[in-house]
Parts: structure tokens; sequence; C-alpha cells
């Protein structure tokens, strides 16, 4: 099956947009100018065709009928980003504990993949990994 969208999409509650806001463009991602950028919500571009919206916990929970997790306990999901070199990991998760981020774990490498991970504001999961595709296909 292939998706028709522009945009695929996850949303991500959030306890200050404008503080997300910030965190996530520090980390060189870019507002995606089609969606409204408010007090509610905001597009952050992550991929070609992927964004996250962040939006407001207490509109969240309007939009959802669910009560979210408590990012302080439990854990709903990782988001996993690829990255070209495990320098830019390095660099990437560097930068996110630089913007007020936490460490998640020490980075590893198991051979075909070097993962590190982070924490970012509101306690969701952020996996950041680089592939060795030569030792991946050896």
């Amino acid at each position: 099956m292939a998706l028709t969208s522009a945009f695929t999409s996850f949303n991500l509650p959030v306890k200050n947009v404008e503080q997300s806001k910030a965190f996530f463009t520090g980390l060189g991602f870019e507002l995606n100018p089609q969606f409204p950028d408010n007090e509610s919500s905001v597009a952050i571009v992550i991929g070609d065709n992927l964004q996250v919206m962040l939006i407001n916990q207490t509109f969240f929970n309007t939009i959802t009928e669910r009560e979210s997790v408590d990012t302080s306990k439990y854990a709903q999901m990782t988001i996993a980003l690829a990255f070209e070199s495990w320098e830019k990991v390095d660099e990437f998760v560097n930068t996110a504990v630089s913007l007020g981020g936490k460490l998640h774990a020490d980075p590893e490498d198991h051979g075909v993949m070097y993962h590190w991970g982070f924490v970012d504001l509101d306690g969701h999961l952020w996996a950041i990994n680089c592939m060795n595709t030569d030792a991946a296909q050896g």
C-alpha cells in the first residue's frame, strides 16, 4: 500500500508548544508553513515526507478521547531516526542535550548499527541510529 499524503504525521502531546518548537528547530528541523503555528500546535518537518505535530497537551486530550501516558513513568513509543554517520548521531544527540533534552542510555555499537538516544523536553524517547551497510551485507 502506498501513501498518498504529502506528509505523514505523528502527533506528540507537549506541555509548551513554543518551548518544544524552539527545541526542535534548534536541532535543525524546519516548520511546515502549510500548517498552523499557534499556541495549540505546530508542524515540524523531520524528513522528506515526515513531520511531527507538536500539540498542546490540553488540546491533544480533546482530539484523542484517551488519556495520554505519563512520560515520566511510561514509554508509549520510541521515535527512531537514521543518520548517515556516527558523527552525525553524536552531534544530534549532544545538540538535543544542550537544548534541554536528557540522555537516554549510553551509545551502543552493534556492529551493523550505532545507536544513541535522548528524551525530549516532554519525555518522548528518540532513538538516533546509523546503519553500517557494509557490515549488514557481510
